[in-house]
């Protein structure tokens, strides 16, 4: 498994290295030693999340939990292709504030890994796509925070209109300090 730094501090674009032969391939997609090597968190993960969207333009996020819920995501697509986005949440890190979008697909077979402290979301951009990711923590309803997927503050740049968002999504407030709390995930990695 290939790791691959991105702009945003201890955020990796997770690639395979397959083994292939006349059958196919065979590849790790995650391997708790080799995180660990790497210096990554959470080699436990509690849940494994799977989200099916039937339509391309669905938008889900964006989302995190506080302390002590607070999560590392993988997340990769299985099916279809989505616009993976994070934001970095953690007031004491160099890339506070700033966010990373990424295309993940069946075909491109990449993960995200997404350290604690992040807002996490994506649009869709096929039908019918289908993603799979690993948690380390169990979800707390009490927890759980979200960010609007269009707040100016952080003018994410969408590869497509949403065409469809739920309710509770678009009920979240603009980045407000008191609400979000990022104060809360100082130190977190």
């Amino acid at each position: 498994m290939k790791f691959i730094e991105t702009k945003l501090k201890d955020v990796y674009i997770l690639e395979l290295e397959p083994r292939e032969d006349e059958r196919g391939f065979f590849a790790r997609a995650y391997c708790e030693q080799e995180f660990a090597a790497a210096g990554l968190s959470a080699s436990r993960f509690v849940q494994i999340n799977n989200s099916f969207n039937r339509k391309a333009g669905t938008l889900r996020g964006m989302h995190y939990q506080l302390p002590p819920a607070a999560e590392v995501k993988v997340v990769r697509c299985l099916h279809g292709a989505l616009y993976d986005v994070i934001i970095d949440l953690r007031p004491d890190s160099p890339s506070y504030g700033d966010w990373l979008g990424v295309e993940l697909s069946a075909e491109n077979r990449l993960s995200l890994y997404v350290p604690r402290g992040f807002a996490h979301g994506f649009i869709t951009l096929r039908d019918d796509t289908e993603t799979l990711y690993l948690a380390s923590d169990a979800y707390m309803p009490g927890q759980e925070r979200g960010l609007r997927y269009d707040d100016p503050r952080f003018g994410i740049a969408w590869p497509a209109e949403p065409v469809s968002v739920s309710d509770k999504d678009l009920s979240w407030p603009a980045f407000d300090p008191g609400f979000h709390r990022p104060e809360a995930l100082l130190g977190l990695r």
